[in-house]
């Protein structure tokens, strides 16, 4: 006989924050990052709950639960793709059971998301989490009498503890099979303007999500207007309504709804805690020195540096040189030429293996340990909460000069990868400013541009490698700025920026499970990079460096790959890197970061001897001044991202068009900072004597300043319209 389970689905959904997504792991096993900030979960998620818990007995489940984790989003207001996500979720695939993670430390702004949930037609469990918190402040939660306030279970959690989480979860399973809550009722005059609009044919079709939608048709979303079809005389007539009752409230429709929400929230919230009265808690007294006015940047400046200092100049240097040297450089390269030795292999076939695939990885490879310090140290800064508060203090910069802290966001997350950074621009709701930041977001150094940095730094600043490391990463941010004050006062992205809103999550230590996770996910990602994308450009690199055009063996000198180097060569020379080894080593790039070290590793012939060998960081000297390496830094740190990161553009930005302009802004922003850098740097470091290519730099610089400085016609065009 067949037994069919049947399967049960819960939504988990909640405010940023509010340990939606640490609840989700502990439910499923899975390895999400968790984050302080929205967009960390972009789109949904679906796992498994664990066998061994859904009975709370380690035997047979009756049913296969699924869950799936929502993006954290304040409300069912779309503003913003999230919210878009999670409300067409809940509207078309309708799971069995919604359990709504609520921070009881913060219960009135979470519970405004928990009375829209209470419309849309589906059980609800409550799953009340940080309650630890509220016991720590002093405050007193009731959560029977929350439960019977909102008419729904609720159930004490502590998702970082994983206290309460699967009991949470089989309250939801059991709730699958009950009626969903009553929704909270409004004033009368509104109560009525929804029985109207309700009775509207189109609107009473929607059965149980009528509700719902009479709501959100007195609001005028125009989404929900079209979603349903609603005819012209139906329009009319639910405007006359609408109508009517703002006139008798002297208000707007939506805020009519969103203060009669926040009165009954804020009733209920009342009713069933009691805070205790006292002085500033202890996250606000770390507040007030690091988000002074005058302190919050200097602060921030000096813990990067140290951040970058101890990654890349004094511990991660000690790590690096010892995996460089020793393991890749004798016991993996050395065993591996051993071998072949004994085995009788052909001389170009232990150059490709050992000079070539070993070589070109290893010297990636030999970077990790640099950025596994610099993981940690990001990882703890983020979960603890002090980045949230980052985006806070470069919000008050950024809106000077064209952009919101919500941009600042995505640049925090592509710190370790562009890609996911990227797509964390899917919480800025306003399309001008999301493209902008696509645009800019990869100008912060990810942690495949690490093993350049480490690489120049190394050759050619040993001695001042603690200031040359964290100057890329202020660099970035300077370019972002830059950016931001030029592009927004074209038309392309001129226009009012979005509101920066996010609760600031408590300081906390961070849980070492999450602090593994994501040092985990971020390094894995690296390593598998490594060991397919790296490891085929290697291959390549070394057969178009070792092959002629008559595809016989050759000289380096008289290789395809020379033939192609010195054809592109001069287009770099401008910006002080015309050896055509540089110039191929930037192009490869394009495919992955990494594989500008790789490159330079397998091209110089010394790739076995690891990434930061005496050997091969000298060899990297002779190639540039300190001028001209800083110029390669640069144009590398700014230009096209990966391929990956291209590929993330055209998903995101939905149009090729889009794309080749954020690439093409991207590349030409380079390739002019680094020809100002080395043109002048040349002149004011070097002694070089003044020529046409330093007065054409002197030309561009005025050319910037007066995109800088030069007034917003649209805006004026815009206030006038106003006025």
């Amino acid at each position: 006989m067949v037994v069919l389970m049947k399967t049960i689905k819960i939504a988990l959904i909640g405010n940023p924050n509010s340990g939606k997504t640490t609840l989700f792991n502990d439910l499923t096993g899975s390895n999400q990052y968790v984050g302080n900030w929205p967009g960390v979960t972009v789109e949904k998620k679906e796992g498994k709950l664990r066998t061994a818990d859904k009975t709370g007995h380690g035997g047979k489940a009756s049913a296969e639960v699924i869950i799936v984790d929502l993006p954290g989003i304040y409300s069912l207001s779309p503003y913003s793709l999230e919210e878009v996500i999670t409300r067409d979720f809940l509207v078309t695939q309708r799971p069995d059971v919604i359990l709504n993670i609520v921070d009881a430390s913060n219960l009135e702004r979470n519970l405004y998301l928990t009375s829209q949930l209470m419309e849309v037609g589906i059980p609800i469990v409550v799953a009340l989490n940080m309650m630890d918190v509220v016991r720590k402040n002093g405050d007193i939660l009731d959560p029977d009498k929350l439960s019977a306030l909102l008419g729904c279970p609720v159930v004490e959690t502590s998702a970082v503890k994983g206290d309460g989480s699967f009991e949470a979860a089989r309250c939801a399973v059991n709730q699958a099979a009950f009626t969903p809550p009553a929704p909270m009722e409004f004033e009368k005059t509104v109560e009525a303007a929804l029985k109207e609009i309700a009775s509207i044919p189109e609107v009473r079709k929607a059965g149980e999500l009528k509700r719902f939608y009479a709501i959100k048709l007195f609001e005028r979303d125009k989404k929900m207007t079209d979603s349903l079809g609603i005819k012209p005389a139906s329009i009319e007539k639910i405007e006359h309504i609408t109508g009517v009752c703002e006139a008798e409230l002297e208000d707007d429709s939506e805020s009519i709804i969103t203060n009669q929400r926040y009165e009954r929230v804020t009733k209920i919230a009342g009713q069933s805690l009691q805070k205790k009265r006292g002085g500033l808690t202890v996250s606000d007294k770390i507040d007030q020195v690091v988000t002074n006015r005058w302190l919050a940047i200097p602060i921030f400046a000096a813990i990067m540096f140290v951040v970058y200092y101890i990654s890349v100049s004094s511990l991660g240097t000690i790590i690096t040189d010892w995996a460089n040297e020793t393991l890749f450089g004798t016991w993996i390269s050395g065993g591996a030429s051993s071998l072949l030795e004994a085995a009788g292999a052909a001389e170009w076939l232990q150059s490709l293996i050992v000079g070539g695939l070993i070589g070109g990885v290893g010297a990636v490879l030999g970077f990790l340990p640099q950025m596994l310090i610099l993981f940690f140290f990001l990882s703890f800064l983020e979960d603890c909460g002090y980045m949230a508060r980052v985006a806070f203090i470069m919000d008050r910069i950024f809106r000077k000069f064209g952009l919101s802290g919500k941009s600042f966001i995505p640049m925090l997350i592509a710190s370790g990868c562009g890609v996911p950074g990227i797509m964390a621009s899917r919480t800025i709701e306003n399309e001008k400013d999301r493209r902008m930041t696509i645009m800019v977001t990869t100008f912060i150094p990810c942690g495949a541009k690490l093993p350049i940095i480490a690489m120049i730094a190394g050759a050619l600043f040993p001695d001042h490698s603690w200031w040359v490391a964290p100057s890329m990463y202020f660099f970035g941010v300077l370019m972002v700025i830059f950016s931001g004050l030029i592009l927004k006062k074209t038309r392309l992205f001129t226009g009012d920026l979005a509101p920066f809103v996010m609760e600031l999550p408590r300081y906390h230590m961070p849980a070492p499970r999450n602090l593994f996770l994501h040092i985990w996910e971020r390094g894995r990602a690296f390593v598998v990079k490594a060991g397919t994308v790296i490891f085929v450009a290697s291959g390549m690199i070394w057969f178009l460096s070792n092959f002629g055009w008559n595809l016989k063996l050759t000289t380096q000198d008289q290789s395809m790959l020379a033939g192609i180097g010195r054809f592109i060569a001069p287009v770099f020379a401008p910006v002080g890197f015309g050896d055509w080894r540089a110039a191929v080593a930037s192009v490869t790039g394009i495919a992955a970061k990494e594989n500008v070290v790789s490159t330079l590793s397998v091209l110089l012939g010394i790739a076995d001897t690891g990434g930061e060998d005496p050997a091969f960081l000298a060899t990297v000297a002779g190639m540039f001044t300190a001028v001209s390496a800083y110029s390669f830094m640069v144009f590398n740190m700014l230009c096209a991202p990966c391929a990956a990161a291209i590929g993330a553009t055209y998903r995101e930005m939905g149009s090729l068009k889009w794309t080749l302009i954020a690439v093409g802004y991207q590349t030409m922003l380079a390739y002019t900072m680094a020809f100002l850098i080395y043109q002048l740097g040349s002149v004011l470091f070097l002694g070089q004597g003044v020529t046409i290519a330093t007065i054409a730099a002197i030309a561009v610089v005025m050319v910037l300043l007066w995109l800088l400085l030069r007034p917003d016609r649209h805006a004026k065009v815009k206030n006038t319209a106003k006025a």
